[in-house]
């Protein structure tokens, strides 16, 4: 009786909440590291993954994204999109409730309302919400009544539907934003599976189980299963690992060059001595690595389509990834849009030929007369392993490469500017439509007023990625999109490097926590055992 009493005290995690202090079952609580810190838990300002993690457990949207990337209901029960693709009226579900916290104790119901408030919120000039170009295509926003909203757009988007699934159109409480103003960031009530019950910046954040959430499992038991989300920001990722092989934390998410090897062997799988404790869950993501190569550059070699795909030839993706990457990621031998998207990895992109990449580097010599090609890459540190391959493979092609590392910030600031020839670069989908990557290669796009860091133009594929934003058919949009990735394969303007994979190292006593390719953290049907 002794030790089984023993037991039960050491299965119990221990949390000091304020002036109250709790024991809650440890099995019960999921645990995991934030090496950038969250700094805010407003969904306004969720841009980055930090922020849109713990965003995800406090708050819901109209829609949502399920495993397949399809736009499924979220707080919105039903929708109804006007013929001529500019109306969008949702039905709201009855009986969402906002969060019991804070001075907030009476939970009071969702309304459209609501709703409205909280996407007009992102384009207030006072909030200046990092979202509110989500809204820049919206004409009107009216609640229709207590449960139908109606979004009124200015041109058609096909792809809008896919925008309020990101976490700045959630709904807040309004009572709240107005109460606490610019201190809702560590004040926040939503409708979420879980809610803030304390927050240490730097240190530590624990969320609690929202008893008056709304979603049941598929026997009827209210969700979550998680009593408690208890999140630590030790910035250095080793720590991070030797906290999650102690048993301390219950998944670690990507995998950092400090602890690569002692993980995976070079083939991507995970070491036998793991085996019995994690499991490693792999999955496209949807962010395409690439050099990206600035055509109004004054540097002749990129002006010419001749070395544009000689570079594109001229090193070895799959090598590459295997040596430097332990396998996490795909070789990008298709063109722009990765898989997982419709139209992605259907174009036949370049794949690895030394000589048919001397061929054009020895015609782009005999037609110009420069015997000595060169070009500068520049790139931040964590990307240089990948520049430095690429320029030992390039120099055999007979085109000489420089490599230059620039702080982040510093790199992101000069490639806007167009002051770099070629630079290392990827491209995140924000939202699941081929769309968000296509707009990387429409000349109306051009930095520092969009996307185009490259300057690329040309006028078909300016003409096709106007005609698929009136398209509502995805089938339709699914054609234009692959003849505007076979342009770009063609014209060369960039370097298709990898298509990433989430990585994530998930204890053994984690059960139902599942992926999708933006990299979702949702914790809402995860449970634990001993």
């Amino acid at each position: 009786m002794i030790k089984k009493c023993c037991f039960l005290l050491l299965s119990l995690l221990f949390i000091n909440c304020g002036d109250t202090s709790i024991t809650i079952d440890e099995t019960t609580v999921f645990r995991y590291n934030e090496h950038a810190n969250i700094t805010t838990l407003d969904p306004a300002f969720a841009k980055d993954q930090r922020n849109i993690w713990a965003c995800n457990l406090i708050y819901n949207g109209l829609v949502k994204l399920d495993n397949n990337l399809e736009v499924v209901p979220d707080l919105a029960s039903d929708w109804v999109i006007s013929k001529d693709g500019l109306v969008y009226t949702f039905q709201l579900k009855k009986d969402i409730y906002f969060q019991e916290v804070n001075a907030f104790a009476k939970a009071r119901p969702v309304t459209a309302l609501d709703f409205k408030y909280s996407l007009e919120r992102l384009t207030d000039p006072a909030v200046a919400s990092p979202g509110a170009w989500v809204m820049s295509n919206v004409a009107a926003i009216n609640a229709i009544d207590e449960h139908q909203l109606r979004i009124t757009l200015k041109k058609p988007f096909p792809a809008f539907l896919g925008l309020l699934t990101m976490k700045f159109c959630s709904v807040v409480l309004p009572e709240a934003v107005e109460k606490y103003g610019n201190e809702y960031r560590s004040n926040p009530v939503g409708t979420g599976p879980f809610y803030l019950k304390r927050w240490e910046e730097n240190v530590k954040m624990v969320l609690r189980k929202n008893n008056n959430y709304h979603e049941k499992d598929s026997t009827g038991k209210a969700l979550p299963y998680l009593e408690a989300v208890a999140i630590t920001f030790k910035n250095d990722k080793q720590s991070e690992f030797l906290e999650y092989a102690q048993g301390n934390l219950d998944f670690i998410n990507a995998i950092d060059p400090s602890y690569k090897d002692e993980l995976l062997t070079t083939t991507g799988e995970l070491k036998s001595k793991y085996l019995s404790t994690t499991k490693l869950v792999k999955a496209p993501f949807l962010n395409t690595e690439y050099l990206g190569l600035y055509l109004d550059s004054d540097t002749p070699e990129l002006q010419n389509k001749l070395i544009r795909q000689a570079i594109n030839k001229g090193f070895d993706r799959k090598k590459m990834i295997k040596y430097l990457r332990n396998n996490i990621g795909i070789p990008a031998t298709s063109g722009l849009i990765p898989a997982g998207l419709p139209a992605g990895g259907v174009v036949k992109g370049y794949e690895y030929d030394i000589h048919e990449a001397q061929r054009l580097v020895q015609q782009y010599i005999t037609e110009t007369g420069d015997t000595n090609p060169e070009i500068t890459i520049t790139t931040g540190a964590n990307y240089l392993d990948l520049c430095e391959f690429i320029q030992k493979e390039l120099e055999k092609i007979g085109v000489k490469t420089i490599v230059e590392v620039m702080p982040p910030s510093t790199l992101r600031q000069a490639r806007s500017a167009g002051k770099l020839d070629i630079f290392r670069s990827s491209w995140i989908a924000d939202y699941p439509d081929a769309e968000n990557y296509l707009s990387l290669g429409y000349s109306k796009n051009f930095s520092p007023n969009g996307p185009n860091y490259t300057h690329f133009k040309n006028d078909t594929y300016d003409l096709f990625y106007e005609q698929a934003l009136t398209l509502p058919n995805a089938t339709d949009r699914k054609e234009l999109y692959i003849k505007m990735d076979s342009i770009i394969i063609s014209e060369a303007p960039i370097v298709p490097l990898y298509y990433d994979e989430s990585v994530r190292f998930i204890s053994k006593k984690v059960s139902g926590l599942e992926t999708n390719a933006v990299n979702m953290l949702d914790l809402t049907r995860v449970g634990k055992t001993n």
